[in-house]
């Protein structure tokens, strides 16, 4: 069975930087497609970022050119850079293996001067 860990976030001033971090163990780990999402208080979660297994990637529009995934399939863990951040990515970060909808307990992210 997959787990997945998230670490990384924080509080941080609006034009700062984060760089968040998913560590997944288990079986297989390392070869499902990943992705982040964040969900906002009132909102619905959202996808910002993905990740497939050979490092094609996918963003939404709101974070395109301010976060930047990656994976190192053999520490099993995903990141997300996020830059230039804005007090609307204020959310709780969540990993998730959409394959199998698994998903981590979520790191909180607070944009704020």
């Amino acid at each position: 069975q997959v787990q997945l860990v998230e670490s990384g976030g924080g509080l941080v001033q609006p034009g700062g930087s984060l760089r968040l971090s998913c560590v997944a163990s288990g079986r297989n780990a390392g070869i499902y497609n990943m992705a982040w999402y964040r969900q906002a208080p009132g909102k619905e979660r959202e996808l910002v970022a993905s990740i497939s297994a050979v490092g094609r990637t996918n963003y939404a529009d709101s974070v395109k050119g301010r976060c930047t995934i990656s994976r190192d399939n053999a520490k099993t863990t995903v990141y997300m850079e996020m830059n230039s951040l804005k007090p609307e990515d204020t959310a709780v970060y969540y990993c998730n293996i959409p394959l199998i909808n698994k998903w981590g307990q979520g790191t909180q992210v607070t944009v704020s001067s």
